[in-house]
């Protein structure tokens, strides 16, 4: 099916004739399959149809000019795209539909995604990198309108890196950085701020992207004078357009339906931007949706005859057809028989796709009809049984779901009962379980992943008090020195080293690329290292301060936290996000945002470290493993002093593990990051009346506490507090409920286990404000104290 660009005049008639041909047939394919794919949704099959007709003309442009080692970031609408370039068939695009778990079937995602979600499997089975240079790539895709924007800015900024930077090795990555990177967009979309930030950081930043706009003039059933100034993506950008003076983006505008123009748009912009590096938009306007918007509803209810009757004529897979047989390239008769067989194969791929999805199914099917005929004959609850297996035997086309119901029921009426036929019904169960599990829930991280033991940091007689930044800084020197794939980015990153001076010197040193400032925009930082991460770098996003991860968190949680899961292990991008937060002054100096970020990045590591030295150490594992991560410095302990290790390069702080920092018998208190601290101190003063605190740092909130220590401690002490400077109901009550919901240390507390937090309330401006607003020494003391009191209140009577 491969899709690819020869001229006319270096080619004899019958070949052109061939690969004209060729093209149209793919674009046939894909809409047969739009059309029977929304068929398959409003029957039932199907849950979602979300489709690319209308669209196929241009795609196949595209195609022609995407070469090995290209990477596409895209949208929900490519599928004509992803079969001219050979990644995606018939039979794939029925088994997204139908959501088959089985990866080869549904290369996709293995029915995790609704379809139109494309990817490319980047991965080798063990987690290492494929070629990518002997392979057409594509970043996974996500729902969510224009967040495929940040991540295509790293994936063009790492041909930019791979052309300028020495060192790499890059054979699986790169050919000297020509590598394009290519984006679509919907036309509405481009109202979202995520392409904006992404375009504006593109044509400063210069780098080979092209970036196609297909313009429906829809977004749903929005029409685009609600959605664009002058209702054109190309008019409103046109102050991008380089000229002499000023570097900037080359803009084409094109007709979505002129199959030679598109091919000759889509070769100019693959030369400005292969060669030049130079970022490309391409406008490619008056295309169609022949079904509207999605299998949700039609678009006859928000277009009027007008425009319905223009779509028709002006449908780009009509206008080829009209194309060809103008040109005498093909004929009426010769085009309807191609019509008439590509029908008959779309038909025989979808039902090749359902019996493939139903196969397994119906297998299990037996199997658990055997086992309750089986049961049937030795339980007090027969006619139970026998109307289950019978209500099991009349679905013809069962689900998962069915036989998972189906058997717990069954359960449910021989509770009371034991027998080899209801163990032969819980084995069934467990490996059905187990299976769905692999099938559902799988690679949230990567299983591939071994996490380096710990390395303590060690001292000699040369090992001195210095500021901990200091120690930051000759941390991240080593990183750069001993891995050039290593780079790190961000708002004050570069020439001044950071606010907090944790990279002072290492632009001079490594460079404006290695070490690099960029603008204010924290969405297309993350992307940056999203894209890049995807492309075999091992890059570094810093983002400020804690609280302007929110201006990311979106491309965190959608894209980043679930890239390994949303393609079953298929690609990763290892990236690690560098913030700072904790205990300054100031609303949106100092909030955690923890409890939050906790639970919107599933998928990625959150590593909350108390000091510069655990926090290096951190950057070290970091990068001998593939997940990404979150780690946020604290933001007052800059220029406390730490004690330089003598052999900084080789520390490794555990991920998943807790430290134990204080001993006691007497309570458990866990903290983590800038309060512990404070939890130290307190655990100190309470030693003054006899209570004896054991202080445990967390250090890994996700993971959490692997080994299960923290539960040892409390079966020791029998109670539990847990101090953050979050607020009520966040970080301490996920910890809360990790140990005792997981760790189960209910079991041995002689007291309530107890919070203290933060305020509701951001924390307030000044060191008043701070100690108003967020756990201070002496509340973690009166806490404690007054859990005590509850206990022995005549040797601890109540403070007031």
């Amino acid at each position: 099916m491969q899709s690819e660009t020869k001229t006319k005049d270096s080619i004899s008639f019958e070949d052109f004739k061939a690969e004209v041909l060729a093209d149209y047939k793919i674009a046939v394919t894909s809409r047969e399959c739009s059309l029977l794919g929304r068929r398959e949704v409003l029957t039932g099959k199907a849950k979602f149809g979300i489709f690319g007709d209308g669209k196929e003309v241009p795609q196949l442009a595209m195609a022609k000019a995407f070469k090995n080692g290209d990477f596409r970031s895209g949208y929900y609408r490519d599928q004509t795209f992803m079969m001219a370039i050979d990644q995606f068939t018939i039979e794939n695009f029925f088994a997204g539909l139908y959501a088959d778990t089985n990866i080869e079937n549904e290369p996709m995602s293995g029915g995790r995604q609704m379809g139109g979600h494309f990817t490319t499997h980047n991965l080798n089975e063990d987690g290492s990198w494929k070629n990518l240079m002997e392979q057409k790539n594509s970043s996974a895709d996500i729902s969510p309108t224009a967040g495929q924007m940040p991540r295509l800015l790293g994936l063009a900024q790492a041909s930019k890196i791979y052309r300028k930077v020495e060192g790499i090795e890059a054979d699986k990555f790169s050919n000297n950085g020509n590598e394009i990177a290519w984006g679509t967009i919907g036309n509405a979309s481009t109202s979202e701020g995520h392409f904006w930030e992404t375009l504006n950081a593109a044509g400063v930043m210069q780098v080979p992207m092209v970036l196609s706009v297909w313009d429906d003039e829809y977004g749903i059933s929005v029409h685009a004078r609600h959605q664009t100034t002058k209702e054109s993506i190309s008019e409103v950008v046109k102050g991008f357009q380089r000229d002499e003076e000023h570097k900037g983006f080359e803009i084409i505008v094109v007709k979505g339906w002129d199959y030679v123009a598109l091919i000759e748009a889509y070769e100019k912009a693959e030369k400005i931007a292969r060669k030049e590096h130079c970022p490309v938009l391409i406008h490619v306007v008056e295309l169609t949706q022949p079904q509207g918007h999605s299998t949700s509803g039609s678009h006859e209810r928000y277009k009027d005859k007008q425009r319905l009757t223009w779509e028709r004529e002006y449908d780009c897979n009509v206008k080829l057809r009209d194309w060809i047989i103008e040109n005498n390239i093909s004929n009426d008769e010769e085009l309807q028989q191609i019509e008439k067989e590509i029908k008959k194969r779309v038909r025989e791929g979808k039902k090749t796709a359902w019996n493939n999805f139903l196969a397994p199914t119906r297998e299990k099917q037996k199997e658990l009809l055997a086992t309750l005929s089986k049961l049937a004959k030795n339980t007090e609850e027969k006619d139970a049984v026998i109307a289950l297996a019978k209500k099991l035997k009349s679905i013809k086309e069962a689900s998962k779901k069915d036989l998972a119901q189906i058997a717990r029921i069954t359960l449910r009426h021989i509770r009371k009962e034991t027998s080899e036929e209801k163990a032969e019904l819980l084995s069934w169960l467990e490996d059905f379980n187990a299976a769905a599990l692999e099938d559902y829930s799988s690679h949230l991280y990567s299983e591939n992943n071994t996490l380096p033991e710990e390395v303590l940091p060690e001292y000699d007689e040369t090992s001195s008090e210095v500021d901990a930044r200091i120690i930051l800084r000759d941390n991240f020197d080593q990183i750069f020195s001993n891995n050039p794939e290593t780079l790190i980015f961000g708002e004050d990153a570069g020439e001044i080293g950071d606010v907090n001076q944790g990279l002072e010197g290492l632009q001079k040193k490594y460079g404006k690329l290695r070490v690099a400032d960029v603008g204010i925009r924290e969405a297309t930082i993350l992307g940056q290292g999203i894209g890049m991460a995807m492309r075999g770098l091992r890059p570094i996003a810093e983002i400020q301060y804690l609280d302007y991860v929110l201006y990311a968190i979106q491309g965190m949680s959608d894209d980043l936290a679930t890239l390994q899961y949303r393609t079953k292990g298929k690609q990763k991008a290892p990236l690690i996000v560098r913030t700072r937060g904790h205990r300054l002054e100031g609303i949106w100096h100092s909030g955690s945002l923890m409890g939050g970020i906790l639970n919107l990045v599933r998928g990625m590591y959150v590593l909350v470290p108390r000091n510069m030295t655990k926090a290096a150490g951190f950057y070290n594992t970091l990068l001998e493993q593939d997940n990404p991560a979150i780690l946020v410095e604290c933001l007052n302990g800059y220029r406390l002093k730490e004690k330089m290790p003598s052999n900084l390069a080789e520390i490794r702080t555990p991920i998943g593990k807790v430290e134990t920092v204080r001993k006691g018998e007497d309570i458990t208190l866990v903290s983590y990051g800038s309060t512990l601290r404070l939890v130290r101190q307190a655990a100190e003063e309470l030693k003054e009346l006899n209570i004896d605190a054991e202080v445990i740092d967390v250090q890994s909130l996700l993971p959490f506490d692997l080994d299960h220590e923290i539960v040892e401690s409390v079966e020791k002490t029998n109670r539990l507090l847990v101090i953050d400077e979050d607020v009520p109901g966040g970080a301490s009550a996920f910890i809360l409920d990790q140990i005792l919901n997981k760790q189960n240390a209910w079991r041995y507390l002689d007291s309530k286990p107890q919070t203290l937090t933060a305020k509701e309330h951001r924390p307030a401006y000044g060191s008043d404000g701070d100690y108003f607003s967020k756990p201070s020494i002496e509340d973690i003391f009166e806490k404690v104290y007054s859990i005590f009191n509850e206990v022995k209140p005549e040797e601890y009577p109540a403070l007031s």
